[in-house]
Formats: structure tokens, C-alpha cells, sequence
């Protein structure tokens, strides 16, 4: 029964929604059957008018089910789906049933940790999973009371949502919950190293993995401390106390996203646990992830969207939220400028693709299921969403938290639409929001900016003309001493005389949502400019040549001008993390010499990390790019053997695999020294490097193998299915990877019926061929992707990859000195 299902549409989630009232769930697990499967009992009490509907349900058996005590067949559920013919009045139903673990992430996920051979559970019930553990419901406007007993091994400690209580012999009871939608409903269940804290009156918990009891250890203090501070700047802000009784976060093995809100119990990915040294960059996101996750505990929790497409309120909110949370009260006050390094450029890139999307459904056209929904959690919901909401908190603070507190109020514990919460701040004071909501929210794509010094005006190039105008109110800042002067650009040109000869960036501190290119003029002057502007504006100015990059508006010769006099003496390690991994990714590969670009990023990087403090967070941001970008083999294997890359910089584990990651990728190791480097100290970070390593190697045998992981034919973890996609592809490995290109789109759709969801995705991305810069497999990718019967999971991520590869294209054809592409004769198939 757990092969196929239906996805919830719409129209069936409000007509159930209108016959049903679910008041509660009791939930009982029995996690003792052994290592496939799990016992999964369920008791729904509900209101109902008189019709037929069904119950959401994805076992491998129903053993019984019974409504108001009168058996049901179990051999009526089909597509994930069991029948109901319900006269109006009160209801029980009761269903007995048997549920396979999953091994992608979600539903009821099963890891073993490759340290210690100890087996961890968690459920992850977001979109469509929910059903694959427990028989419900399943959408976000039926919330419910949940009560949950688990049978599990008696050395295991069982967490939820509830606080939980151990009643001995392996037997635990959680709190009852407050009402929940079902996709928050989680469980996680193991030999965990658990700690406790408290805080305003609200129990505090952090777990993970025994084999990570040390490194947790170490981090709590961290941990707590962010907790605390968030919690206190989120009750200032909401005016409303945190309504889910304790705070659990558990860092759990192989999850997908960076984290799940699950009310009272958050799930991080357990690489959050820190085991080796980490940049500055990696704890401000931490941060961030942190607070987000909290403020979900309000906007998503305690008030939810009625349907999925308005789930981005969520998103956004939490990505604004959790970036001033983190800003305001934490000891990350540049989080703003994290933020403009790590995220503006992911939902700009996701805002200027063919799958572009508005941030809010557009009534008519909403997403039909909720497998159409998933697709759109991307940097548009996420990065675009915030920085919207962040404009709108702009024109008055105190009115926009006004209006979020009422619409808590209003709606607590119950669901909410967009025009609720726009309500809410209409009666809180802020106007007539129309206009901002159909501009900014329901209009996709961005505006384009451009300064136009021969005509004296900026230019503003909306993504579609026929859409809403937006009017962009920004600063203007003029070098070299970066004056600034405020401007408001409406309509296609607005006046704008720039000195002559003088470099002119547009919306420097980020106040709009716009693709802003920089002119010619500033172009060419960014070697000398960018290094001594303000930390604040070289942020901006950095997004404004990663975007003219990927629109091909901007030679690679002049970026690698500016990354070789900006990284010696740049002193901002966000753009040390963030910009010479880009540097490394997105223009080396399109350089006219690739190895020498290469080596150009390797020595400043080595350069700014040697002139670093010694040990500091900014040395190894710089040292970790110089590993990549490395090109020695003897150096690259002198730093393996215990000549440091910098004076005062450990070589540490997450070091030392970068060292062999990149020898790999040069044919400077082979997979028996990988195989006694991961034997000498075997952990799941470790297992992960180990897979990525091994993909990379310039061997046939290697990227067999990687292959195999992906076509289903050698088991892996998801974090190793996905580390060895990304190490597979090299731009110095073409001839050996190309035939896999024409493998690519012959068999990358019969991955659907081994993986769905979020881990489809995922896998489909991380195996593309992005190395294969051909118009002759642009073309077949576009074709798959229009294909009538490809599975709706794959064709966002082929639609996304090919929009890369186009661009790629675009810049090599821009800038002609750059390398030749490959041949686009069709790739001879490859036998593993």
C-alpha cells in the first residue's frame, strides 16, 4: 500500500475541510518490530456533516479499522487513501497498521550512525509524508488536539512535540498538545544525548546523536544562550507568550532541510552540531536557522495557512524575523550582512528563472496540490519574501508588529489567509495595502535597474510589462568617498545625472527587491573602488557583480581583476566564505585559462589567510577556498602531513578532507588511501567526505560508482547520495563525465520510482550535468522537461539546472576568449 498515493489537491482539502471538524488524534507507535518496520495505531475523534470523504493512510498494512466501533475493509484504501461515508454527528475511527521506515528524510525516517552502529528515528510529516507514519487528515486547515504513546527499545529516549514522560519498560507518554495541523506532528526516538535547560518558565532541551555527546557539549552553551535571547526579543516583538508549553531542538542524522518548526520540538540537521572548527559565516547562519525556527513557533504554529500556497507567510516571515531576531539580540550583529552575502542571490536567481513565481498565490491560480506547492519553497518564498516584508516594516515598525500581534490573536490556534493578516495591518494603521500586495507580492520576477549616464536617468525594466508597477525608493551612493542621496524611481526613467567618470551604485544598502546591474563605468572601476568601500556597501556592490555575471554582462577577466585586489586585504570573512567559493564555481570554469584563474584565487586566498590572525575565523574562511582552488599536488599532500596551511590553523578533520577532496578531484590520491582515511575515524561527516572524495577521482571506476548511487544500484545515505552528485561532475573531468550527459536524460526519470518528494529533487540537482556545457544537451534537457510523463518532482529541478546551463552558455558566447565548449555530438552511451 505504500507504493502510490495522490497528492491532497485544493479543492478536495476545502471540501473536506467543510465536512470535518477533527477535534483529536491519540497516536501509538510501537517501535520495537525491528529495523523495516513499525506499528502505527491511530484514534481520530471528529465532527462531521453527512458526505463521503477519506482518511490520508500509506501502509505497508491495515490490520483493522473501524468507524464508530463498525469494521471498515481495509482493502478500500487506493492511492493512499481509505474511504468514508459519514452521517452527520460525532465520530471515532480507529486504524491498526503496519509502516515501513523511510530512508530520504522523511515521514518516519531511519538513520544508523556509521560511529556506532546505533539506529535513530525521526518524523518529518511536511508535505505529503505525514501519511507514511500515521493515518490522518492530512492538511493544514484540520488541526487537532495530538496525544502519542510509544513502545520503543528500552535504552532509547523518546522526544516530541509534548513533553515526554518514561513509564518504564521502553514505554513513554507525550503532553498533549495544543491544536496542531498535521505536517508539525513529529516524534524522535533513540539512544539520544539529551541536555536541559530553562528559561522564562519554559523547559529548554537540546539532543543529538551519543557519538556527537562530546561536540554538543561544547556547543550548548551557544546553543542555549541564542535561545534564550531569541526567546525574550520574540515576546518583546509578538506581545505574546511562546503557547507550546517546552522547547526542544534535536539535531537529528541525514535531514534534508535545515530545519522543521515542529511545535515544540524543532529538527535540525545534525551537521549543525559543530565537530570541527567553523567559520564565522557557518554560526551566524546557525543563528539565524535558530531564531527562524522560533519565530515559526508563532507565524505557522499558533496561526497557519488555510492551503499550502500561502505557506511562503511562513517562510518569509521566519527569514526576516529570524535575520533581526538574530541582528538585534544576539552577539551576530552583521547578520544583516550575512544575510545580503548567503541569501539575496539565492531568491534573485530563483526570481529571474523561468519558474518564476509570485511570493503569495494569486487567487485563480494556486498551487493544485500540495506536490505543486513543494516546488515553490525556494529563494523566492524564503529570501524575496523577507526582504518584502522587510520594505514593509520599513515605512513603520511599530505598526507592522502591531498588526502581526492582532492577527495572532485573531486567528490563535486556528488557520489564516493573506487577507487576514493584510487586514490585520490595514487596521493597525497601515493604509490601503493593495497596491503593495499586488506589486510586490503577487507580481513575480524582478525589476531591472541600470544607470544610464548618457541619458542621465536610471532606467527601471520591469520582468513583465504587464504587470504592476513598482516604485523603488533607494539611496544612490557616488565614489570614491560614497556620498549618498536618496531617489525614488518610478516608470521606465527617472532622472538621474551621475558625475563624470565617478563610479555609481544603485540601492547600495539593499532597501528594494531589484536586479541592479552596475553601469560600465563602475564596472571598470571596481578593482580600485571595491576594496576600500564600506564593509556594507561592498556587500551590495559584490551581489551586483555575482548578478551581472549570471547575466552574462561582465567579462570573468574583470571579476578575477577584483577578486585578486579585493581578498588580500578584505577583512569581512562573509565575503571570504561566500564570494571565493562563488568566484571558484561560477567564473574560473568560464575563464580563458581555467587553471590559471584557479591558481589566481589560490594564491590570494593563501595570501589573505597567512596575513590573518593566526586561528581566527576570517584565516580559515580564506584557507578553505586556497584548499579548493589548490593545484600542487606536494603542497596540497604537505598539508596532510602536518605543515599547517597557515601559521595557527589546525588541520582538523573538516580541513583534512578538504585537502583530500581536492586531491581527489586532481588525481592525487586514489580510493585506498580514502578508504583508510575514512577507516582511521568513521562518522557521518566523515562517510559523507569520504562519498564526495570518491566521486571525484578522475577514474571511470568513480563515477560508476557515483552513478550507481543515483540509478539506485548501491544503497547510500541522502547525504551521501548527495555529496557524491556534487563530487561527480569536474570541469577539468569532461571527457571522462560527458558521456554521462546523454545517461543523464535517459534515466534520471526513472528515479521517481525510487525517491519522491524533497530527496527527488535534491538528487536530480545534485547529479545534473553541469559540467556538459553543450547546446546539445540544453536542448534534451529542455525536451525532458516538457515531457507529458515525467514526474512533476523532477521537472522544476530540470527546468532550474537548464536555465543554469543556459546562462553558462550565454556568458561563454558573451565573452568569446573564454574556453571552447565541448563537442555537441551525441555522448556514446557508458557501461558501468
Amino acid at each position: 500500500m505504500t507504493g502510490t498515493h495522490r497528492s491532497l489537491t485544493r479543492e478536495e482539502a476545502a471540501a473536506r475541510a467543510d465536512l470535518l471538524r477533527v477535534e483529536t488524534y491519540r497516536l501509538q507507535w510501537d517501535l520495537t518490530r525491528g529495523d523495516e518496520v513499525f506499528g502505527a495505531t491511530t484514534s481520530v475523534r471528529f465532527r462531521s456533516g453527512t458526505g463521503r470523504t477519506f482518511l490520508d493512510v500509506r501502509a505497508v498494512e491495515v490490520a483493522a479499522a473501524t468507524l464508530d466501533g463498525a469494521a471498515l475493509d481495509p482493502g478500500t484504501v487506493v492511492d493512499g487513501r481509505l474511504p468514508l461515508d459519514l452521517a452527520e454527528g460525532e465520530h471515532e475511527l480507529r486504524l491498526a497498521a503496519t509502516m515501513a521506515y523511510r530512508h530520504d528524510g522523511e515521514g518516519l525516517h531511519r538513520a544508523v550512525d556509521p560511529a556506532d552502529a546505533a539506529a535513530y528515528v525521526y518524523l518529518m510529516c511536511f508535505m505529503d509524508a505525514a501519511p507514511t507514519a500515521w493515518a490522518c487528515f492530512d492538511q493544514p486547515d484540520l488541526k487537532a488536539r495530538v496525544e502519542v504513546e510509544v513502545l520503543a527499545p528500552v535504552d532509547w529516549t523518546v522526544l516530541g512535540n509534548g513533553a515526554a514522560t518514561a513509564l518504564g519498560e521502553g514505554r513513554w507518554r507525550l503532553a498533549p498538545t495544543e491544536p496542531l495541523s498535521t505536517y508539525l506532528v513529529t516524534l524522535a526516538a533513540g539512544p539520544w544525548h539529551v541536555l536541559r535547560a530553562e528559561h522564562d518558565g519554559i523547559g529548554l532541551g537540546l539532543s543529538a546523536r551519543r557519538s556527537l555527546a562530546a561536540d554538543l557539549d561544547r556547543e550548548a552553551d551557544e546553543l542555549f544562550t541564542l535561545t534564550r535571547q531569541s526567546f525574550d526579543e520574540l515576546h518583546r516583538l509578538f506581545g505574546i507568550r511562546y503557547p507550546f508549553g517546552q522547547y526542544h531542538q534535536a539535531f537529528v542524522p541525514e535531514f534534508n532541510a535545515g530545519a522543521m518548526e515542529n511545535a515544540g520540538c524543532v529538527l535540525f540537521r545534525d551537521p549543525m552540531v559543530f565537530t570541527s572548527r567553523v567559520t564565522r559565516d557557518a554560526r551566524i547562519g546557525r543563528a539565524t536557522t535558530i531564531a527562524h525556527e522560533m519565530a515559526h513557533q508563532w507565524f505557522g504554529n499558533l496561526v497557519t495557512p488555510r492551503w499550502w500556497d500561502d505557506l511562503w507567510l511562513n517562510e518569509s516571515f521566519a527569514e526576516y524575523a529570524g535575520t533581526r531576531v538574530a541582528a538585534d539580540a544576539t552577539t551576530y550583529a552583521d547578520a544583516w550582512t550575512n544575510e545580503s552575502y548567503v541569501r539575496r542571490q539565492w531568491g534573485l536567481v530563483a526570481d529571474r528563472r523561468p519558474t518564476t513565481h509570485p511570493v503569495a498565490g494569486v487567487p485563480g491560480v494556486a498551487a493544485p496540490d500540495a506536490a505543486a506547492a513543494l516546488a515553490d519553497f525556494d529563494g523566492i518564498s524564503y529570501a524575496k519574501g523577507a526582504a518584502v516584508l522587510r520594505q514593509l516594516a520599513g515605512r513603520d515598525d511599530t505598526v507592522f508588529w502591531r498588526g502581526v500581534t492582532d492577527h495572532m490573536e485573531r486567528h490563535r490556534f486556528g488557520n489564516a489567509t493573506l487577507a487576514d493578516l493584510v487586514g490585520s495591518w490595514e487596521r493597525a494603521g497601515a493604509g490601503d495595502l493593495s497596491g503593495f500586495v499586488e506589486g510586490w507580492l503577487r507580481t513575480a520576477g524582478p525589476d531591472t535597474l541600470r544607470l544610464d549616464r548618457d541619458a542621465g536617468a536610471v532606467r527601471c525594466t520591469p520582468h513583465d510589462p504587464q504587470a504592476a508597477r513598482r516604485s523603488h525608493a533607494l539611496a544612490v551612493a557616488t565614489g570614491p568617498d560614497w556620498r549618498t542621496e536618496r531617489l525614488v524611481v518610478e516608470g521606465e526613467t527617472t532622472p538621474y545625472a551621475a558625475p563624470a567618470g565617478a563610479p555609481v551604485v544603485l540601492d547600495p544598502a539593499e532597501e528594494t527587491w531589484a536586479l541592479v546591474l552596475p553601469d560600465p563605468v563602475t564596472l571598470a572601476a571596481l578593482p580600485q573602488v571595491l576594496p576600500a568601500a564600506p564593509r556594507r556597501l561592498r556587500a551590495s556592490l559584490w551581489n551586483q557583480l555575482r548578478s551581472a555575471v549570471h547575466e552574462a554582462a561582465v567579462d570573468p577577466a574583470l571579476v578575477l581583476d577584483v577578486v585578486a585586489a579585493s581578498v588580500p586585504t578584505e577583512g569581512d570573512e562573509d565575503a571570504l566564505a561566500r564570494v571565493l567559493p562563488w568566484a571558484l564555481r561560477a567564473v574560473v570554469p568560464h575563464a580563458a585559462d581555467p587553471e590559471a584563474a584557479a591558481q589566481v584565487v589560490h594564491e590570494v586566498a593563501l595570501e589573505r589567510a597567512r596575513a590573518a590572525d593566526p586561528g581566527s575565523s576570517l584565516q580559515l574562511a580564506a584557507a578553505q577556498s586556497g584548499v579548493a582552488a589548490a593545484g600542487d599536488v606536494d603542497l596540497l599532500r604537505s598539508w596532510l602531513t602536518g605543515v599547517p596551511v597557515a601559521d595557527g590553523l589546525t588541520t582538523d578533520t573538516d580541513l583534512r578532507w578538504r585537502v583530500l577532496r581536492r586531491l581527489a578531484v586532481l588525481g592525487g590520491t586514489d580510493l585506498a588511501e580514502l578508504d583508510a582515511e575514512l577507516a582511521a575515524h568513521r562518522t557521518a561527516q566523515t562517510t559523507t567526505e569520504h562519498a564526495r572524495a570518491r566521486a571525484s577521482l578522475p577514474e571511470p571506476e568513480a563515477k560508476a560508482w557515483a552513478w550507481s548511487l543515483f540509478t539506485g544500484g548501491t544503497a547510500s545515505s541522502s547525504y551521501e547520495l548527495e555529496a557524491a552528485g556534487h563530487g561527480m561532475w569536474q570541469h577539468d573531468q569532461v571527457e571522462l563525465t560527458e558521456p554521462y550527459a546523454a545517461r543523464y536524460l535517459r534515466e534520471a526519470p526513472a528515479t521517481a520510482s525510487l525517491r519522491s518528494g524533497w530527496m527527488l529533487a535534491l538528487a536530480a540537482g545534485a547529479f545534473f550535468p553541469v559540467t556538459s556545457l553543450s547546446r546539445t544537451t540544453l536542448v534534451g534537457v529542455r525536451e525532458l522537461a516538457a515531457s507529458a510523463d515525467l514526474d512533476a518532482g523532477l521537472r522544476r529541478p530540470l527546468l532550474d539546472a537548464a536555465d543554469d546551463l543556459a546562462r553558462a552558455l550565454a556568458l561563454r558566447e558573451a565573452f568569446p576568449s573564454t574556453p571552447s565548449t565541448p563537442s555537441t555530438d551525441p555522448a556514446p552511451p557508458v557501461t558501468p
